[in-house]
């Protein structure tokens, strides 16, 4: 059996099992994969907005609103106004977040600890360089339209361009 006919399904379990197993973890303290994430992104991008966070987390942002809400509720995040849109607000890490996010990371560590358990260093790292070939690839045909059932070909300059199957004659 050709072992990459089950890539995708085999990518998209391992991830699933992934996050389960971090979500545990991050159950004792009480916070959600989507508030850990979003606490993560505003930790890089201290001062963005809603909109752009949401956009950051894949959160509709409705949601992300409600998710803000409880963080500004616990003392973990506050809206400032934004200097150039008085209608709009940006979003900034409280102190009190310092001590979530060393132990989001420490809970993410663990979580890698675990999945790559008995996997040699360097097996972990061709891997990981492996899957950001894989988001490159797939980041630069996300401007391109599908092309339904023809295979893509690079072009010598790195561009992408649908390859012509192969026709069968007519007697």
């Amino acid at each position: 059996m050709d072992r990459l006919k089950n890539f995708g399904f085999l990518l998209k379990d391992v991830s699933r099992r992934y996050v389960l197993r971090f979500e545990r973890h991050a159950a004792a303290m009480s916070l959600t994969l989507v508030q850990c994430r979003a606490l993560a992104h505003l930790e890089k991008n201290e001062g963005i907005s809603q909109a752009r966070l949401a956009e950051l987390t894949d959160v509709e942002p409705m949601a992300m609103v409600r998710i803000l809400d409880r963080m500004e509720a616990d003392g973990v995040i506050e809206r400032r106004p934004d200097p150039d849109d008085r209608r709009a607000r940006r979003l900034h890490l409280t102190a009190k977040a310092g001590p979530l996010l060393d132990e989001i990371w420490r809970l993410a560590a663990l979580t890698r600890a675990e999945t790559f358990a008995g996997i040699a260093r360097a097996e972990r790292e061709a891997f990981v360089g492996v899957l950001e070939r894989l988001d490159t690839n797939l980041c630069a045909l996300d401007a391109e339209p599908a092309h339904a059932g023809r295979p893509v070909a690079r072009t010598a300059s790195g561009k992408s361009r649908a390859r012509r199957l192969p026709t069968k004659q007519q007697p």
